[in-house]
Order: C-alpha cells, then structure tokens, then sequence
C-alpha cells in the first residue's frame, strides 16, 4: 500500500528535499504550510500553525504513516521562540486525528541543542566536540528542547514513535528561508564578481582554521526517511552531518574559484556579511534585472546574519554520527559537491547570473 506522508515547512530548504525524496521513493506526500506554493507532486495543506483550531480543521481527515516536522518561526527572545514553536508542534499533533495504525514523527532541530539558542549561541559551558548525542540538554532555555517535550508527549498520549534530527547547517534550494548559508553565500560572490569587490572570509580565525561539517538538504532527507523506516531508529535523537569534515580556508577558495573569482586570505579581521552586505539591495535588483533573474528582492535569498552567526564561532563545531553507522545508516555527501550542486540549480532556476 502506498504510504502517506504529511510534511511540514514543504515549501522550505529541508521540507522540499524531503518531499521530492519522498515523491521519488512512491509515498503519497501532503505539504502543510500558511501559504503552500505549487510543488510537483504535493498536495498543499494550507494552516497557520499558531491557529490550533484553525490547523485541526485542516487536518481534518489526514491520517499520514509519518508527519516531517521541518519548520520553525524566529521571534525576538528566547522566550518567545519557546512559546511559538512549542504551540506549533503542540497544535499540530493534537490536531492529527489519533492514528489507527503505526505512525511516525520526526522532527529536525539542530546543533544549537548542543551549542545554546541565539541569545547564549556558543557561550557558557558546552560540551566537548564532536558533539555526540548523549552529551544531553544545556541547562539554558532552549525552543528546541520545548519542541522536543511537545513531540514526547504526544509519543505518551498517542503511541507514535517519533526520532529527532539535528544537522549541522544546511545546504539547500529554497527561497524566502530564514537560515540559507549556501544561497547567501552565492549572492555574495555574485555580488563580489560584479562589482570587483574582493571576496573575503567573513567571520572568525577559529573557523578558518578549525574543523568543521555541514548538512546536504538530500543527506537530511535520506536520514529523515531512513530513521521513519527503520525499527531500530525509532524513539531515538541523532546527529545527522555529510561525513566529510573540512576547514573553511579550503572551502572558501572551492567556492571563489567555482564563481571564477580569488580567495583572500584571511587576515585576522572578522568582517560580517550583515555589514557588507547592508547596502546591496538596489545594486542586487539591477543585476536581477539586467541579467532576468527571477528574485530581484535581496532579502528574499540571503541570511547575513545567520552565515554570520555560524561563520563567527569562536569554538570549532565537528559532529559525530556514529550513532546513525551503527544502526546501518551509510549516507554520505561531500561538502563541496553539495555546494556546486546549489550553485547550478541556483543558476538554472535563474536566482544567480
């Protein structure tokens, strides 16, 4: 029988690699989100996740083999991240009608358990890296903790079983998302091709110089999938990373040269993309323009302040997913691949020149 999946966040950089993995592997796929966009092969849900009525009545009649819980609103404390995005996964699961057979539920957060939420992000006492799964919870507020206590306690109530999901940062294809290192990172050299500008490492020596990983959209996807399939996988948190590690003084001359531009060394100056990239609306739409781009609205691809936030750390960030090999998953994703595969589908959708 066909399984039936329900994706939410469908339209974002993890909900639609998820569906299009999900499509291609047979499964009947429902994207909800508060304005579906046309997607091949999904069938919108449209709700407001903050609206518990208005979100039950949407999912009215729904009864899915697994629900991919992708999505997230950014508010302006912590305390306020906890309160929407705990409701979000609240009203959704009480929304659900009560499954009458096995279900499954996933939900992606990320290495922020590990590293603190945006008010603490990388402060304090943290744990030792590469970060491993049973390193636990900060003793520091955290919405991804509340989420998490959200989906348990639907697991108690409803006998679902559920996994958790925490990647590094993601490469991926979505426009409008809030947290998008690779686009931002292909507008910025665009950008600096355009204008002559030089194109400079904007963040910190210790990550420059330190290890680190990231998460391929398509590697999540598999993993989500995976985890949904497999028994043993059930009821667990894991780490979910590309498996390759590198240093971003390697990656960054990678990425200038498939953009034909030259790396410059970093010298010590932490010069975030906030700032450089402050003024460059008007300058993006004319190249939008000139060149028939589909997005002239600059805001609409890039996240300076996120790439900052990650490109800044002062501590090195390396993931360990031996939790996952050992219970048999073997994805992996070189860094650099993901990145060129953006960069071209970015090119033939007509969002970079």
């Amino acid at each position: 029988m066909t399984k039936t999946a329900l994706v939410v966040g469908a339209s974002g950089i993890v909900g639609s690699a998820t569906a299009e993995l999900l499509i291609e592997q047979g499964w009947s796929v429902h994207g909800l989100a508060r304005r579906p966009i046309s997607q091949p092969g999904v069938q919108p849900v449209a709700a407001d996740l903050q609206d518990a009525e208005a979100t039950a009545a949407a999912l009215r009649g729904l009864n899915p083999d697994a629900v991919f819980i992708t999505t997230w609103l950014r508010q302006d404390s912590e305390a306020e991240n906890i309160r929407v995005n705990a409701s979000m996964v609240r009203n959704l699961l009480n929304g659900l009608p009560k499954p009458f057979e096995p279900r499954h539920v996933a939900l992606v957060t990320g290495l922020k358990h590990y590293l603190g939420p945006f008010e603490a992000y990388g402060k304090g006492t943290l744990p030792q890296t590469p970060f491993r799964e049973e390193q636990g919870r900060l003793d520091v507020e955290n919405f991804y903790y509340a989420q998490e206590d959200e989906v348990f306690a639907a697991a108690e109530r409803d006998g679902i079983t559920w996994s958790v999901h925490r990647p590094h940062t993601v490469i991926g294809l979505a426009v409008g998302n809030a947290m998008n290192m690779g686009t931002t990172l292909a507008v910025y050299a665009t950008l600096c091709r355009k204008t002559g500008r030089p194109f400079t490492f904007p963040g910190s020596a210790a990550q420059w110089s330190g290890l680190t990983d990231m998460t391929d959209a398509g590697q999540l996807a598999r993993h989500l999938l995976w985890a949904a399939r497999t028994e043993a996988a059930h009821d667990q948190a894991f780490n979910v990373v590309n498996g390759d590690v590198f240093r971003w003084q390697w990656m960054w001359s990678r990425i200038a040269s498939w953009f034909g531009l030259e790396a410059v060394p970093f010298d010590g100056t932490v010069r975030p993309l906030e700032q450089q990239m402050a003024n460059d609306a008007a300058l993006w739409r004319e190249i939008a323009i000139r060149d028939e781009l589909a997005e002239p609205h600059l805001s609409r691809l890039v996240s300076p302040w996120h790439t900052d936030a990650d490109l800044g750390r002062p501590i090195e960030v390396v993931t360990d997913m031996g939790k996952s090999r050992r219970l048999g998953f073997t994805g992996y994703q070189p860094t650099d691949d993901a990145f060129f595969a953006l960069f071209e589908r970015l090119r033939t959708e007509r969002l970079i020149p």
